[in-house]
């Protein structure tokens, strides 16, 4: 099944297929026994650069835009693989990049580009907050030359397998700002220090193979040096990397979708039954044609939401319209998927089962679709707030 826009980036698209050639069913089923991260996976990934795409040339990147580090993650899940073991490389990279300080880009952008330091640990939920970001209980307060941070994050996915957080606490009580959004600061979390003193991490088994965390944070040290930005502002700054994660979570779930119908189609053309190919059976073909055109609008979604964001542009509505449809879509193909294999979908060695769990997560994370139905009755049709 041939992509529509299988030209864009086709030189990356194509070695990303080549890569992901090397880790087969298999590979992930062994891992997804023992519940164990990928860890040849993702330096095969960073070796090649991928994980390096959207950090400028001049820190050692590839210095490509968002809508290939998206082309990358996307052909990830279209191959079968899992790009959720070390996305967030690419996505924490917008509130890096738009607006860390020089030198915070000298001091760690060379070393994430050459994989000697991970950066793939997002420090936002709390257990009491849950997607009401501003009621956030973690604080960061100012002593002399560092903070200290104190409070729990929890679904901090990668974080036992990450050098580098970064971090969403509350530098102002919020009974003291205007409004609730101020007062929020983003912090570059060394993690290496931040384990020797005061910073634990306990695991998360999950119906998926995610490798999430809960942290806690006892009077962990952050030097000032390592604010983001200005104090206060973060909650504009943290929005930048949520719109760059929606959109290449997006890719993703659309790359699940096609591995989704390309694994269903070539089932029933090959499954026969009662004399006759499945495939030729409107009821298996129905559901399948179905997902495909909700697969490709909302890769259309897609693709106007980066386009918006490299522009520089809100997209703020576009984000979180791609990452709802592509998530319905690969739910969609998910559910068909299995419905065309039977008792075979259920069946480990077919991978479609493994698959079937992992996409079920983007209905939920990293924003539930009830939030951004939400978002868009309020700030796109004008309705009253309802949260």
């Amino acid at each position: 099944m041939p992509s529509p826009h299988a030209e864009s980036y086709a030189d990356i698209r194509a070695a990303v297929r080549r890569l992901c050639a090397d880790f087969p069913g298999p590979y992930w089923r062994a891992l997804d026994r023992e519940m164990a991260y990928p860890s040849a996976f993702v330096e095969a990934l960073t070796r090649s650069g991928f994980l390096a795409a959207l950090i400028p040339e001049a820190y050692g990147g590839a210095g490509l835009p968002l809508s290939a580090a998206a082309a990358i993650l996307e052909e990830i899940q279209r191959a079968g693989c899992n790009g959720g073991a070390c996305h967030a490389q690419m996505y924490t990279m917008g509130t890096v990049l738009r607006h860390g300080s020089e030198a915070q880009k000298e001091r760690w952008l060379p070393e994430i580009a050459a994989g000697t330091i991970r950066l793939q640990a997002f420090g936002v939920t709390e257990p009491t907050s849950g997607t009401d970001t501003t009621a956030l209980k973690t604080t960061a307060r100012r002593e002399g030359d560092h903070y200290v941070v104190n409070g729990q994050k929890i679904w901090t996915s990668r974080a036992e397998h990450s050098d580098l957080m970064l971090l969403l606490a509350r530098t102002t009580p919020r009974d003291q700002v205007a409004k609730k959004t101020e007062g929020l600061s983003v912090f570059l979390l060394d993690m290496r220090a931040a384990r020797q003193e005061g910073l634990s991490i306990r695991p998360i088994r999950t119906m998926m193979n995610h490798a999430t965390t809960e942290v806690f944070f006892d009077n962990v040290k952050v030097p000032a040096e390592n604010l983001v930005g200005e104090e206060g502002k973060g909650f504009r700054y943290i929005l930048s990397g949520m719109n760059a994660e929606r959109i290449l979570i997006a890719a993703e779930c659309i790359g699940d979708a096609k591995w989704f119908l390309e694994k269903a189609a070539a089932y029933a053309r090959e499954r026969v039954l009662f004399g006759r190919p499945i495939g030729q059976n409107q009821g298996v073909q129905f559901p399948l044609a179905k997902a495909y055109a909700e697969m490709r609008a909302a890769e259309l979604m897609v693709n106007e939401a980066a386009r918006l964001y490299e522009a520089g542009l809100d997209c703020g509505a576009e984000a979180n319209m791609a990452k709802m449809l592509a998530a319905d879509a690969s739910w969609a193909a998910a559910n068909a998927c299995v419905q065309t294999h039977g008792g075979f979908g259920f069946a480990e060695e077919y991978d479609v089962e493994r698959k079937f769990r992992e996409t079920r997560l983007y209905q939920v994370a990293p924003i539930s679709t009830n939030m951004i139905l939400s978002y868009l009755a309020e700030h796109v049709l004008g309705l009253p707030r309802s949260y």
